[in-house]
């Protein structure tokens, strides 16, 4: 696994685009979220079809070609800096095999935000792209609106990424050591349903994986994991670096499943990493050599997220 490529960090007036790859958004928040990015000086503008709804499912943000479209047209227009997905959900795996990946692949590099759902693109990006992108709070979501913590963090990764260089999340060991790799990850759901389809990159080696996921039941959790080991995915990983568990079982009976399932694979553990589906989520890169320090709870960057 190697470094991806680094978009250009953001500056005052930067266009961003935001689209719904995945799940109806709420239009207040949207219209909270689009004040907050012009609050940092930068110039929202909305996707075509942000606000659909599907005409049969109601878990979709309209049609998956719809939504495919946007995206295309946002990443090929030269005047976005970068693309911000309103929310998560469910629906990018519908969509992703409708994306001209050779023309967004010509349209050059750019900032690129989501998590939960958006977990497929992450993957996409890296291997159809070779792209950076940011694991981080979305346009629409609660957390971006409400948290100081998860908008300053992210707004730092955007402008500033030099002062993020170090995160320190004040996470545990689960299993203690130190580790270097190239980060990845995502929601372990998604990471799971990506195996064998033509955007997941083959396996983690040489990667330190971040996981999290929102309520999932232990057993389901555990399936997930077990798919991933039996799969080979898991194979030479360098280390683990595991986020937010939010509306899943209490942690004390997560935890011993959690133990099972990745201690077996001798690399450092963290536990409690401050990203995912929790309040004040840290915006984490995702395709940049980085050091993870299980015992201090931190990961360290080796250049930069953005350039």
């Amino acid at each position: 696994m190697r470094d991806l490529t680094r978009p250009a960090r953001l500056a005052p007036g930067a266009r961003v685009a935001v689209v719904a790859p995945s799940g109806p958004v709420p239009e207040e928040r949207l219209q909270a979220g689009l004040d907050v990015l012009r609050g940092w000086d930068l110039d929202p503008v909305v996707a075509p079809h942000v606000l659909d709804r599907h005409d049969t499912f109601d878990y979709l943000a309209g049609a998956d070609a719809d939504r495919a479209a946007d995206l295309q047209a946002a990443w090929c227009d030269p005047s976005v800096d970068a693309v911000l997905c309103a929310r998560g959900g469910y629906g990018v795996q519908r969509m992703t095999d409708l994306l001209d990946w050779e023309a967004m692949r010509a349209a050059g590099p750019k900032v690129f935000v989501g998590f939960s759902d958006i977990t497929a693109l992450h993957e996409a990006f890296a291997t159809r792209l070779g792209l950076v992108t940011l694991h981080g709070p979305m346009a629409a979501g609660i957390d971006f609106l409400k948290n100081a913590r998860a908008q300053e963090h992210l707004k730092a990764t955007l402008f500033a990424p030099d002062t993020v260089r170090v995160i320190a999340s004040g996470g545990t060991p689960l299993v203690p050591g130190r580790a270097r790799g190239v980060t990845l990850g995502g929601c372990l759901a998604l990471l799971a349903a990506e195996l064998g389809t033509p955007h997941a990159r083959p396996s983690a080696r040489g990667g330190l994986l971040c996981l999290e996921d929102v309520g999932e039941e232990t057993y389901r959790l555990d399936r997930y994991l077990t798919q991933l080991l039996r799969a080979g995915w898991l194979d030479g990983v360098g280390g683990v670096l595991l986020g937010s568990w939010h509306e899943c079982e209490p942690y004390e009976r997560l935890r011993p499943m959690l133990a099972d399932r990745l201690g077996g694979l001798g690399v450092p553990v963290v536990e409690d990493f401050g990203f995912g589906h929790c309040a004040g989520a840290l915006t984490v890169p995702f395709g940049v050599t980085a050091e993870l320090d299980a015992d201090a709870g931190t990961l360290t960057l080796d250049r930069p997220a953005l350039r």
